[in-house]
Formats: structure tokens, C-alpha cells, sequence
């Protein structure tokens, strides 16, 4: 299945018969069978769409987003999902339990802080001069994850050991680009401005498969609900975040696949990817959504994709009472 990017400033997507195409000034730039689709997504205000196109991804089942040049989300276009009321009735109740989001909330940390932790062994298993010293800190916030009684300790708790990871994380980098510390809105170096973008392209997928499986992406169980925040797509962003977008972003800089050419500078000193930096960055990032893996509980291999999928029918499961623990996704 494709993720389709349409970045092009003054582009638009049209249908003709059974495919979409992207065309600028009459020539066509990208053709693809809608029945291949997954979603399509228009970066930055200058793209657009046609009528008869929004009315075949539409009918397809087929999403479309649209985002700006770094990443914010502007809106999303989905089809109508009245069947999904039971399960949207059973999640918003469960929202309400403390406990129900203490347990939910245990196992997407567990498995955020288990994915970090095998990342940053990477990253001191291929540079040997990297102080691996914060991994027994993940560990030992991983430790005391099991014994955290309410939502403020797991919080605390992930909070400590994602600095500890990027400590780790931010010494992999070789060449001109380096990283120092996280930084957002706006990112203050081109690692950031990579993050950045990845974390919303990652947060919009997630939304995506809440939706196709008939949750609500705005009601969550660890982040807070605040107005706008799809907070259960956020959820399950958490255990994808360094699987996804951190190895991704470290394979582009530290191959030289990215360069200083590739960002400039923007609005309040932030750091955005050009025109260039952002096709190269949405080829990539489709790459790795179609790589496939083992998935840890079925035991199938997937695209990455299809995993994200497979992790929201999970929950589904759980907030129905149909399965007494939520699995999150772990990499080995």
C-alpha cells in the first residue's frame, strides 16, 4: 500500500478512472491505482485536490490529510464510520476509570521504555565511544515502572528515561549535523526539525488507524485530553517513536543522505527542511512504514504499517473487555 506526499507548490490530485494523479500546469507527476492507496497527504497550502478526486478516496475508504510544510496538522477528510458508536461508547467510558488508564498506560511505557532501551544498545554496540552509561537508567526506570501506583509516577518515570535515552541517542551522530538536546516548536537544528516532522507524520498515522478500527483518536489514556490533542493517537505513537523516526532519522544523517543544503531557516529561529529535505524525508519515512517485521503477538510479519493497525484493534480489544492486558509493540 502507498502513503501518497504531494508536496509540489501549485500541484493538485485528480481522478481518472480507477487512479489518482498528481499533476502541476498539466503534466502529471505521479500516477497510482486508488486501490492501492492507504492515505494521501497534501503538504503546505499551495497543494490541492479536485471534487471528483476527494469523492474516489472517499469512496475507497482511502483518508486524506493535510499538513503544513513542517508538519502541523490542518485537518483530515475520512469517510463516515456509523458503525463504530459501541466501541466509541465503551472507550470514552473507560477513559473515565483511573484505573483502566493506570493499566493501559503500564503497558504503552513499558513498551516505549523497552523499545528506547534496545535503540540505545544499538547505538552503543555500532559507536564505541559512546558513554552507555544512561541505559542501566532506562533499565532502572523500566524496573521501577512495575511498581508505579499512580499516573503521576509513570509519567515521571518515562520523562526520566527519555532524557536518558537521548543522551545516549544524540552521540550516534557523525558528520556536520549533530544533536544536543530536544528541542520543539520551533525545532532549533535540522535533527530537530527531522524529529519534529517524523513525530507528526507518526501522530497522523496513528490517528488514521484509531479510525479505521473505530476508535476515537482524541480520547486517551496516558496523555491528557486537552482541546485538539488526538490523545490516544499519542498513546500509541509512544511505543513507535524510536522504532520509526529516531532509527530513521539517525540511517539519514549518518549516511550523508541529508545535509546543512536541505534545511533553512524559519519563522521565531526555527530550522525546516527545504523542498528538497522533504521529498527526501517522505520517500524514506514511506520506505520504513512499508518495511515488515515480526509482530511480537501474533507472530506474522507485517509492514510497519499494517503494525499500527494490528496495535489500535488491540486496544479495541482491550477497551471491550475482549483481551485482559494491552500488548504493546517491542522490538528485540
Amino acid at each position: 500500500m502507498v502513503h501518497m506526499y504531494v508536496t509540489e507548490p501549485g500541484a493538485r490530485i485528480e481522478k481518472e478512472y480507477k487512479r489518482i494523479l498528481v499533476t502541476k500546469s498539466d503534466e502529471v507527476l505521479k500516477v497510482v491505482p486508488v486501490d492501492r492507496l492507504s492515505e494521501v497527504v497534501l503538504v503546505g497550502r499551495g497543494v490541492g485536490a479536485t471534487t471528483s478526486a476527494l469523492h474516489a478516496l472517499l469512496d475507497a475508504g482511502v483518508g486524506l490529510t493535510m499538513i503544513t510544510r513542517s508538519g502541523k496538522l490542518l485537518g483530515r477528510l475520512v469517510p463516515p464510520m456509523p458503525k463504530n458508536i459501541p466501541a466509541r461508547q465503551a472507550q470514552y467510558a473507560a477513559a473515565q476509570d483511573p484505573s483502566f488508564c493506570w493499566k493501559v498506560a503500564l503497558a504503552i511505557v513499558a513498551g516505549k521504555l523497552r523499545n528506547s532501551r534496545v535503540m540505545a544498545r544499538r547505538v552503543a554496540r555500532d559507536c564505541r565511544d559512546v558513554d552507555d552509561t544512561p541505559i542501566a537508567e532506562i533499565t532502572r526506570c523500566l524496573k521501577a515502572l512495575s511498581r508505579a501506583a499512580d499516573m503521576d509516577t509513570i509519567r515521571g518515570l518515562e520523562g526520566q528515561a527519555a532524557r536518558a535515552y537521548f543522551a545516549v541517542w544524540g552521540q550516534a551522530f557523525s558528520g556536520e549535523l549533530r544533536f544536543e538536546r530536544r528541542t520543539r516548536r520551533p525545532p532549533k537544528n535540522p535533527v530537530n526539525a527531522l524529529l519534529g516532522l517524523g513525530y507528526s507524520l507518526l501522530t497522523q498515522n496513528l490517528m488514521a488507524a484509531c479510525e479505521i478500527v473505530g476508535l476515537d483518536p482524541y480520547d486517551g489514556f496516558f496523555h491528557a485530553d486537552k482541546h485538539g490533542r488526538p490523545a490516544l493517537a499519542l498513546d500509541l505513537v509512544e511505543e513507535f517513536r524510536a522504532v520509526i523516526v529516531d532509527s530513521l532519522v539517525r540511517t539519514l544523517v549518518n549516511k550523508q543522505m541529508v545535509n546543512e543544503k536541505d534545511f533553512r531557516p524559519g519563522p521565531q529561529g526555527g530550522v525546516y527542511l527545504t523542498r528538497r529535505g522533504l521529498k527526501l524525508f517522505f520517500t524514506q519515512y514511506s520506505h520504513r512504514l512499508n518495511t515488515r517485521v515480526i509482530h511480537p503477538y501474533y507472530g506474522k510479519r507485517l509492514s510497519y504499517q499494517q503494525c499500527f493497525e494490528v496495535q489500535a484493534r488491540l486496544l479495541r480489544k482491550v477497551v471491550e473487555g475482549k483481551l485482559d492486558k494491552y500488548p504493546p509493540f517491542v522490538i528485540k
